[in-house]
């Protein structure tokens, strides 16, 4: 059973930086895609970043691009997201996502098989 435990998140302002943590546990994650996504309150949830875990490959939504990096630490089967020059905008619920033998990076969020419980971050002005 795979389970996802997102931490890091918190209350920031605007111009700081955060760093997500996922822990990822019961697989081997080497044939998996993992992602982040958020939901902020009356909207969809939507991608953020992602990162094919056998080889690094990432992508990133417009929104964050030149901002956010996602990364990967085999070792510790953790994936992170760094979250710099934060703006009010990125106020959401941020969630982990794996979905095994994803081709490449994973930007549908229905394609997601796991997902974590999400952890609150909160930019303010």
């Amino acid at each position: 059973q795979v389970q996802l435990v997102e931490s890091g998140g918190g209350l920031v302002q605007a111009g700081g930086s955060l760093r997500l943590s996922c822990a990822a546990s019961g697989r081997t994650f080497s044939y998996y895609s993992m992602g982040w996504f958020r939901q902020a309150p009356g909207k969809e949830r939507e991608f953020v970043a992602g990162i094919v875990w056998s080889d690094g490959r990432t992508g990133y939504a417009d929104s964050v691009k030149g901002r956010f990096t996602i990364s990967r630490d085999n070792a510790k089967n953790t994936v992170y997201l760094q979250m710099n020059s934060l703006k009010p905008e990125d106020t959401a619920v941020y969630y982990c996502a794996a979905v095994q033998w994803g081709v490449g990076v994973v930007t549908r969020t229905r394609a997601y098989d796991y997902w974590g419980q999400g952890t609150q971050v909160t930019v303010s002005s």
